[in-house]
């Protein structure tokens, strides 16, 4: 039950939506049961009247108690609904908001080994799942106990010993029924919440991939994953509602029973007097009573599988993120000095450092290119700076302040990144550029598509044109200088340019680093390659290997000194 404290907390929230949503429900079930138990005196009273041929029977003030419980419990039931269903929803909502924001802080670090489709099953089916804490879980408790003692209380007034047997029965009921179906329904829900969590992954895989999949010949294989987990989501969704019937079963015998008992108790009379209309009323209000009881099992059978989501979501809540913002941090733009101190990084579990020892220093406007081969730290250099992760020892400062003393918006509006990773999100062009410029106008939009030579995009809808899942309608290509606008767009004092020209030919690759370094004036870029290309440009040139820098310098005087740098330009000469 602890996994379910933090989202019973945010009912202080809705506090009000969920207690009205709780009388209402209550008023609503005092409705039903006083529906049948007048209605059960009523009749045999009418009855013994017209046998008796009793003269002064009022028969007019029952009829309107019984047409009044009938409106009422219409009316609640419409009105439950409607406010503890709206209250749940926003509350839904703003769990949903407040994983969201538990989970941004940890990407890429702690939810890098998760899949995107387990993440979507969490933010969707696991928050969802959260509805159960309130509505099937907390307000039936709450009204059956209001319930007993209320129904418990109208009995006592009649007769003490009744009434008393009566609450003592449902009060057994409640303490017992919840045990036992949680234990009965505890393994098939932790199965249901992960398989449904395995059948989105699956089914993700098998359509993501599906192209690809064709082409090797595994899409069976992954279809067949997929069908595998829907048939075990169904099996556990089978057993419970097995269960759900076993419930069902055991109230209605628990009912009968009960009325056989309470008919036994009321033959003889009530509160001491002959048998009268009241053994009827009795008999109808132990009836009606159980229907408090309804909710409880079915609330406790799916706990497990509530509880299951909530251990989910708390993974995310609960995690530290490893690489926390100062609110009240450093919030100046950057004017483009970079500095490196003996930086060592190493990824989680890797036996070697992926940056060693690194010191450098980087003037505002300054341009330095990082050479070097495919993993030997270059790109983790640069996700430093961004700190998507920090430094496992050593320091980087910008403008000579702590980098990890920064304030997030300060040092995301100081920095613009072409990764190698460009990712486009299923929108309108328009839409995929505005989020590095959210007040651009249509005119500069196009203007930066044209200079990117994209100028195809525009033809037909224009800035409305949709690039599909995932980039789809895009090349590898037009897909890396859409990133490159955006960077554009951006105009920010450092630039960091990951490979910004892979996958380009010889030619418009020419083109584009014409056009960043036009762009760059006055900016400090960091521009890293593994190709000898736009070198000449830079101020400095880094080599690196091996998580090191092993050569520093100008293009020329490193080239002069005949080390790694210069040989390399021999061989493509």
């Amino acid at each position: 039950m602890r996994d379910l404290i933090p989202f019973l907390k945010l009912y202080k929230k809705h506090w009000f939506g969920l207690s009205l949503g709780m009388l209402l429900s209550f008023g609503t079930l005092a409705a039903a049961i006083g529906l049948l138990t007048l209605s059960g005196w009523f009749i045999a009273a009418s009855a013994v009247a017209g046998l008796l041929a009793t003269a002064n029977f009022n028969y007019m003030l029952p009829a309107a108690g019984v047409r009044g419980f009938s409106i009422a419990r219409t009316a609640g039931r419409w009105g439950e609904r409607v406010v503890s269903h709206n209250a749940t929803f926003k509350l839904l909502a703003d769990l949903r908001i407040f994983f969201f924001e538990k989970l941004t802080p940890l990407i890429p670090g702690k939810v890098g080994n998760l899949r995107d489709a387990d993440i979507l099953n969490r933010l969707v089916a696991d928050v969802d799942a959260m509805d159960h804490v309130y509505l099937r879980l907390v307000s039936p408790l709450i009204v059956g106990m209001l319930g007993i003692f209320g129904i418990s209380g109208f009995l006592y007034w009649f007769d003490p010993a009744i009434g008393l047997t009566l609450g003592a029965i449902l009060l057994s009921l409640m303490l017992v029924l919840p045990v036992v179906f949680y234990h009965l329904g505890r393994s098939h829900g932790v199965e249901i919440t992960q398989s449904k969590s395995q059948l989105r992954i699956s089914l993700l895989d098998w359509l993501q991939g599906h192209a690809e999949l064709q082409i090797f010949g595994a899409a069976d294989r992954y279809r067949d994953a997929a069908v595998e987990a829907e048939q075990r989501l169904l099996s556990s969704q089978r057993q419970m509602a097995r269960i759900t019937g076993l419930a069902n079963g055991v109230l209605l015998a628990a009912n009968g029973l009960t009325l056989v008992l309470m008919l036994w108790l009321a033959a003889d009379g009530i509160g001491g007097e002959l048998p009268n209309p009241y053994v009827a009323m009795v008999a109808f209000a132990t009836m009606a009573s159980f229907e408090l009881m309804m909710p409880v099992a079915g609330a406790f059978q799916y706990l497990s599988q509530t509880m299951t989501s909530a251990k989910r979501l708390n993974e995310i809540i609960e995690a530290d993120p490893e690489t926390p913002f100062d609110p009240m941090g450093y919030n100046n733009t950057a004017k483009g000095d970079i500095a490196f101190n003996e930086v060592t990084f190493s990824y989680y579990g890797a036996e070697k450092p992926a940056v060693n020892g690194i010191s450098l220093s980087v003037k505002a406007g300054e341009k330095v290119a990082l050479l070097g081969r495919t993993g030997c730290g270059k790109s983790t250099l640069l996700q430093l700076i961004t700190r998507s992760w920090d430094p496992s020892s050593g320091s980087i400062s910008i403008d000579g302040v702590a980098l990890d003393t920064w304030r997030e918006s300060a040092l995301r509006t100081s920095i613009a990144v072409v990764s190698q990773r460009v990712d486009v999100f299923n929108g309108a062009l328009r839409h995929n550029l505005s989020m590095a410029k959210s007040n651009a106008s249509d005119d500069e939009l196009i203007s930066v598509i044209e200079q990117v030579g994209l100028s195809a995009l525009l033809e037909g809808p224009g800035l409305d044109t949709w690039l599909g899942d995932g980039g789809r309608q895009l090349s590898g290509g037009e897909r890396r200088r859409l990133g490159i606008a955006r960077a554009l767009l951006r105009d920010a004092p450092i630039l960091l340019l990951d490979e910004p020209t892979e996958g380009l030919d010889v030619k418009t690759e020419q083109q584009i680093l014409a056009l960043l370094l036009e762009h760059a004036k006055g900016k400090t870029v960091l521009f890293i390659t593994h190709r000898l290309v736009g070198l000449t440009e830079m101020d400095q040139v880094c080599l690196m290997d091996e998580g090191r820098i092993i050569e520093q310098g100008s293009h020329q005087a490193l080239k002069e000194t005949g080390g790694r740098y210069s040989q390399l330009l021999q061989r493509i000469q």
